[in-house]
C-alpha cells in the first residue's frame, strides 16, 4: 500500500497535481481532514488490494503547529505504510498573481491582510511540513504540460510510458464538423465511390471501396503526408501534456472516402505502437 500526502501552499497547484496523479493510477481524495487519514488508510488496507496507490490532498493551515499531521505521518510509518509527502511550492509573486487572476481570496487573507502578507504567513506556517517533504515541486513558471512531465518522472511506475490516446473519427460534412475534433482533414478532393454504381451501397469498411480510394495517386500521397505529420505531432502533444487527440477525417456523407482513410490511418498508428481507436460517426446515416 502506497500513500502520498499532497500538501503545500495555497495556489501552488495541489489539486492540479492530484488530477495528474489520477492518470498515473493513484486513487485521489481532495481536502482530506488530517483526523480522518488513519481511518481512511485502514479502510484502504481492508479493501484487499483495491487501492494500491492513494494520494490524499490535505490542507493543514488551521493547525498552526502541525503536530496532528506530523503525528499521523509517524503513525503511518509505524504501521508499515509506504507514506511520502509531495509539497507543492511556488514563489510569492507567482502565488499573488494567481490569486489576482482568479479573483478568489487567499484563505489566510483575514483582518485586512494583503495577499502577499497571507502567502508569507502561510510559508512560515508550513515550514515544518516542507522540511519533512520527500518531494518539493515548485510550479513557478511551469505550464500544465511541464507539471505533468515533472510528476510523471517522479511517480510513474517503472517502465510506464506516457501514452496519448488517439481517436481517428470519420464524418460527413453534410452532418457537421465534430465538435471535439482537434485536427480536421477534408478528403472531398478524392474521387468519390458514391458515383460508382457497384460501390454506392458499400462503405469504406468494404475492401472494394478501400481499393478504389487508394487506387488513386492523390489518396496514396495524401496518406503518406498525413502519416508523417501525425507521427511528428504525437511526441509534441505528449511533451505539452496532452492526454488525448481526436483526428477527424471528413468527406461528403461520411460513408466512403473518410471511412477508408480513417481506418487506414488508425491501422498505421497501431502498427507504430500507438494507442488508436476508430469511430465512424455517420456510417449508418
Amino acid at each position: 500500500m502506497e500513500f502520498l500526502i499532497i500538501t503545500g501552499l495555497s495556489g501552488a497547484g495541489k489539486s492540479r497535481a492530484a488530477d495528474v496523479l489520477e492518470d498515473l493510477d493513484f486513487y485521489c481524495v481532495d481536502n482530506m481532514p488530517v483526523a480522518l487519514m488513519e481511518k481512511f488508510a485502514e479502510f484502504c488496507v481492508a479493501a484487499g488490494g483495491r487501492y494500491e496507490k492513494v494520494a490524499l490532498v490535505t490542507d493543514v493551515r488551521e493547525n498552526e503547529d502541525f503536530t496532528a499531521l506530523l503525528s499521523t505521518l509517524d503513525s503511518f510509518g509505524r504501521s508499515g505504510y509506504d507514506c511520502r509527502i509531495l509539497y507543492m511550492d511556488a514563489d510569492v509573486p507567482t502565488i499573488v498573481r494567481r490569486y489576482k487572476e482568479s479573483r478568489r481570496p487567499h484563505p489566510l487573507a483575514q483582518d485586512k491582510r494583503s495577499i502577499e502578507d497571507a502567502v508569507r504567513r502561510e510559508i512560515r506556517l508550513l515550514a515544518p511540513v516542507r522540511e519533512r517533504a520527500d518531494y518539493i515541486v515548485n510550479t513557478s513558471g511551469l505550464t500544465l504540460g511541464m507539471l505533468q512531465n515533472r510528476l510523471f518522472s517522479l511517480f510513474a511506475a517503472e517502465g510506464q510510458m506516457r501514452a496519448l490516446n488517439i481517436t481517428v473519427l470519420s464524418f460527413g460534412y453534410k452532418y457537421g464538423i465534430p465538435l471535439d475534433a482537434d485536427l480536421v482533414f477534408d478528403v472531398r478532393f478524392m474521387p468519390n465511390p458514391f458515383y460508382v454504381d457497384e460501390l454506392r451501397q458499400q462503405t469504406g469498411l468494404d475492401l472494394p471501396v478501400a481499393e478504389y480510394v487508394f487506387g488513386h495517386r492523390q489518396a496514396r500521397l495524401f496518406m503518406e503526408k498525413l502519416e508523417d505529420m501525425i507521427e511528428f505531432l504525437i511526441p509534441m502533444y505528449v511533451e505539452e501534456g496532452k492526454l488525448s487527440l481526436t483526428v477527424a477525417i471528413g468527406c461528403t456523407g461520411g460513408r466512403h472516402r473518410s471511412v477508408a482513410i480513417a481506418h487506414a490511418l488508425s491501422n498505421h498508428l497501431k502498427s507504430k505502437g500507438f494507442s488508436s481507436d476508430n469511430i465512424d460517426r455517420d456510417l449508418e446515416k
